[in-house]
């Protein structure tokens, strides 16, 4: 089926000269982070870049040092509260229902009712 008209691609980067068109890449460094539980996560940075003193663990999400000796500690995490929770820690139950009440009147007001 090939008549010599065949249209032929190549892949990106497949030619080795192309430094010249782009530009050099960036010298890095490979950076490992070792967190409690001792998994290590490794990251690359340009060498002119400050890097930083901690990471996220990329398996279990506790934080990570470049420091394998010692590891940061976990971090201790609070419990969602919802809105309703909050509310509830700022008001008794009786200002509730008072709120509730003075909310109810004054609806009933706008809609011209009597309690």
């Amino acid at each position: 089926m090939s008549n010599g008209h065949a249209i032929r691609g190549t892949r990106i980067g497949a030619n080795p000269g192309l430094h010249s068109e782009r530009g050099e890449p960036v010298p890095r460094q490979n950076v490992s982070y070792w967190c409690a539980n001792g998994h290590e996560t490794v990251r690359s940075f340009a060498l002119y870049v400050e890097v930083p003193s901690e990471w996220d663990c990329t398996r279990c999400g506790w934080p990570a040092s470049p420091d394998q000796a010692n590891p940061p500690d976990r971090r201790t995490v609070k419990p969602y509260k919802t809105h309703l929770t909050y509310v509830r820690e700022r008001r008794s139950e009786e200002e509730a229902e008072d709120l509730l009440a003075e909310a109810l009147a004054s609806l009933a007001a706008k809609r011209g009712e009597r309690s």
